[in-house]
């Protein structure tokens, strides 16, 4: 049973979602002033604050890894205050259009990158930019196909959060984000959770 004080939080978190997005839509030319009010109800109303990604590869292991289902919070726009060091994101295949990865967020603009290898030079992330990792400390650069193959992302290229990870019927629980993600996204998911309907799709 859901407490009346998560569902305001929850409500809050959803009218700052419905304004986000449709603030979003109307700088990019997508809706019309008009059309704004109509489509932050719309939102509030009948949208969703997350959606289901499954994973495939074993790159997030062991926080995720094989054919695992995700719960993902939609983020319309990821910068330094919506997203933090730490958090496990889906973010827009730099090198594939079509492709979505999830990796977790190690550096935001403003941090020094400095690499193992003395060969390579220092430098400061710019702004809007980010550095995403692989938890799979196995792996190389290459397979971890992370930061460390393709540099810096946009921030903008993040549009989720990974919240919760269902590998099986049995072995599910929530993703371990920073501590400010984890407070945040606590009502969405004791809200939005349907571990029955993530079983099933995983089925399918």
């Amino acid at each position: 049973m859901v407490s009346l004080s998560t569902w305001v939080r929850y409500i809050a978190h959803k009218l700052e979602y419905s304004a986000s997005i449709g603030w979003k839509n109307y700088t990019g030319g997508q809706i019309t002033d008009t059309q704004l009010g109509d489509a932050v109800w719309k939102n509030l109303f009948q949208g969703k604050l997350t959606y289901m990604h499954w994973n495939k590869g074993e790159e997030m292991a062991p926080t995720i890894a094989g054919k695992a289902v995700t719960l993902v919070r939609k983020i319309p726009i990821a910068d330094p205050k919506t997203v933090f060091v730490g958090d496990v994101v889906v973010l827009k295949d730099p090198e594939k259009a079509d492709n979505f990865l999830v990796r977790r967020l190690t550096a935001v603009e403003g941090y020094e990158m400095v690499s193992k290898d003395e060969k390579d030079e220092p430098f400061v992330l710019e702004k809007e930019q980010c550095w995403v990792a692989a938890d799979n400390e196995n792996l190389k650069a290459k397979e971890a196909n992370d930061s460390r193959k393709f540099g810096p992302v946009q921030m903008t290229d993040i549009v989720g959060r990974v919240i919760y990870c269902l590998r099986n019927a049995v072995d599910h629980g929530r993703v371990e984000n920073s501590d400010f993600s984890m407070q945040k996204d606590s009502p969405v998911l004791e809200v939005e959770l349907d571990v029955d309907e993530m079983v099933k799709s995983q089925k399918d």
